[in-house]
């Protein structure tokens, strides 16, 4: 079963009132221990052409890694984002990322996410260091929410 993951409205990634932003929807599928979003880019966002720009693919695979961290009500920053391109990703493709938690290490979290096309080929896959916010960090971070 999956369940919604917060949004957060200026957001670039899952903000829904960013006339810029991509506006996905992320859940977490608590029998995986995971958190995912499905996008099918526009042309807009491409690099070369009728090819999604590799920002888009870090950006999708940054947010979906710390919204495996979010799940559980835990503000975070990145201090860390290491992204693999295997294969292009097409403008119009159905696109599905997913992440998870690898491991905690005090306020550390180590995290891996990938994409995958329609096809179900590896586009991507990232590893992310991300850093439980608190104190004034928090603070400024909790104005972002709805």
């Amino acid at each position: 079963m999956s369940k919604k993951i917060i949004n957060y409205a200026g957001c670039f990634v899952c903000g829904q009132d960013n006339p810029a932003g991509l506006k996905l929807d992320f859940y977490f599928d608590e029998e995986k221990r995971l958190a995912w979003t499905e996008f099918q880019p526009e042309q807009q966002f491409e690099g070369y052409r009728d090819v999604l720009h590799g920002g888009i693919i870090s950006s999708l695979l940054d947010e979906v890694m710390i919204k495996a961290i979010m799940y559980e009500n835990i503000l975070a920053v990145t201090i860390k984002l290491t992204i693999e391109f295997k294969q292009p990703a097409k403008i119009g493709e159905k696109l599905r990322a997913e992440g998870q938690v690898t491991a905690r290490k005090g306020k550390a979290f180590l995290t891996e996410g990938w994409l995958v096309g329609e096809d179900e080929r590896l586009i991507a896959s990232g590893q992310g260091v991300y850093f439980r916010a608190e104190g004034e960090l928090a603070e400024q971070l909790q104005k972002s929410q709805p």
